[in-house]
């Protein structure tokens, strides 16, 4: 039973998505989902068995084209028509990871019974989603506005037997999958194909994504950065809570009392030190890690009120008896929040890489470069220069794509949110995060051992340990690429509780 998740109106948090994925649950509809989907699905084909009235995207063509009736007997096919034609992807493909997280998040909302789907067309995606058969999405094609239209079709061309998918390790076309697991393409009803490409489950997954990293990254954003202050024989005062608590934000607070904990007991920091003050990557780390920690708590808000919404169009509601069309599909908090949230993680790597370029700059008794005999080697020189490259991409992909817009469908869709290039942005700025901070710890643990004997904190000395395993200490040159990218899978490996 544990390793199962239930879909049902319960809220669910990141943490719990965090759960799911990690400890790889199936999952399957509650009997309270399973009846709301078939309510909702009844009362619309009563409804229009009962009513020849145009409904937009139910018994009418879409976007400008919503003032063509089209004939019951088609209403199949123009969900069908919908789906295909809207097809329209390109680009780089979608990470499998993002890909069944939105699997996960259009089986969440539509399970509130407001969107009219058949019960089995649910159940499919259930199945993809727990079989792991993933389909093939592509980044561009979504305005983050009728919905991110082009990659849902892409989500959901397997159900008609179009497309292809991940499977079995390989990508294949989804219907020789159909075939080995016994299933029938879906015959989609009326509503229904626009239930599924409305939605905005490109973008939520990539802001789910990103953040269950955000949240992890920030965390060792201190620790790495705790280490590099020892490394640079950095002063504790700045760290005093009163200074905190005269300026109260919470991700400062938060910051100063880890960075104290990180430090207790150490030799390094304890000694009697010769300089004054430390420069502002070092002393400021509670003001800048804490803004972003704020900046993260609040795009975690945003998506958590979005993974727990219905966000497909028209609305259906049973109980009014009321079907409405409206635009609870446009991005716009999704768009602004993954902005925010790409300007608060291109400032963590940013401060990061300050700190780096300050071991290696030959203060407070480091050899330049932080290698034995510099000029003969150069040491960590060039991993600075890496570091600098990507914390400046990170500040151009860190332009807000929240405020452009552009017509499309013949103007009547006049404003859109650009939430799909806001998300796709993100997650390269995370990406590149993770590189920065990887560097960093290259060279606050190589800076550290110049320090020796005296010991750091009894953490600190056991991630350093384990660290260790990984990448040794550099005594010559070698080629440094490979320690690049073993530190970056060793922050990756790294996990801690999101509930702390």
């Amino acid at each position: 039973m544990d390793h199962i998740h239930y879909i049902s109106s319960e809220i669910l948090t990141l943490e719990a998505l965090q759960e799911i994925l990690s400890q790889h649950k199936t999952i399957t509809l509650s009997e309270e989902a399973k009846l709301k989907i078939q309510k909702c699905r009844a009362y619309l084909d009563q409804k229009m068995s009962a009513n020849e009235a145009p409904i937009y995207g139910i018994n009418t063509g879409f976007g400008s084209l919503c003032n063509v009736k089209i004939d019951k007997d088609h209403l199949s096919k123009l969900q069908e028509n919908l789906v295909k034609s809207h097809a329209c992807g390109t680009g780089d493909l979608v990470p499998e990871a993002v890909i069944k997280i939105m699997l996960l998040l259009k089986i969440q909302s539509l399970s509130y019974g407001n969107s009219g789907v058949q019960l089995l067309t649910v159940e499919r995606l259930v199945d993809f989603y727990n079989h792991d058969i993933l389909p093939v999405i592509y980044t561009q094609g979504s305005l983050g506005a009728s919905g991110d239209l082009a990659p849902l079709a892409h989500l959901s061309l397997p159900l008609l037997g179009e497309g292809e998918v991940y499977y079995d390790g390989f990508r294949q076309p989804v219907r020789k999958v159909l075939e080995k697991m016994g299933w029938q393409p879906i015959v989609l009803q009326s509503k229904e194909g626009l239930a599924l490409l409305n939605g905005t489950q490109f973008m939520s997954a990539y802001g789910c994504y990103v953040l269950l990293k955000a949240m992890k990254y920030s965390y060792l954003a201190d620790v790495i950065a705790a280490i590099s202050l020892e490394g640079f024989d950095g002063r504790i005062e700045p760290f005093n809570e009163l200074i905190h608590y005269v300026r109260p934000h919470k991700g400062q607070i938060e910051t100063a009392q880890r960075m104290t904990e990180l430090l207790e007991d150490s030799e390094i920091i304890a000694q009697p030190k010769q300089h004054v003050q430390d420069p502002y990557s070092f002393r400021c780390v509670p003001q800048v890690h804490g803004a972003s920690k704020d900046a993260i708590d609040y795009v975690k808000k945003v998506f958590k009120t979005e993974i727990n919404s219905v966000t497909d169009n028209p609305n259906i509601f049973v109980g009014e008896d009321l079907i409405v069309s409206g635009g609870n599909f446009h991005g716009q908090p999704l768009a602004l929040a993954l902005d925010f949230l790409a300007i608060a993680l291109s400032e963590l790597g940013n401060i990061s890489e300050r700190r780096t370029y300050q071991l290696i700059s030959g203060l407070r008794n480091l050899p330049p470069f932080l290698v034995n005999n510099p000029g003969l080697n150069s040491g960590f020189m060039i991993p600075q220069y890496t570091a600098a490259s990507i914390a400046s991409q990170n500040k151009q992909l860190a332009t807000p794509a929240s405020v452009d817009s552009i017509v499309s469908s013949n103007g009547q869709e006049d404003h859109v949110s650009m939430g799909a290039n806001a998300a796709t942005k993100c997650f390269k700025v995370m990406e590149n995060v993770e590189r920065i901070l990887a560097i960093e710890l290259m060279n606050a643990s190589q800076a550290i051992e110049f320090r020796r004997p005296l010991q750091s904190s009894a953490f600190i000395e056991m991630f350093l340990k384990s660290y260790r395993e990984e990448v040794s200490i550099v005594e010559e040159d070698r080629i440094l690429h490979y320690d690049i990218e073993k530190s970056i899978a060793f922050l990756n490996s790294f996990a801690i509780d999101l509930d702390e």
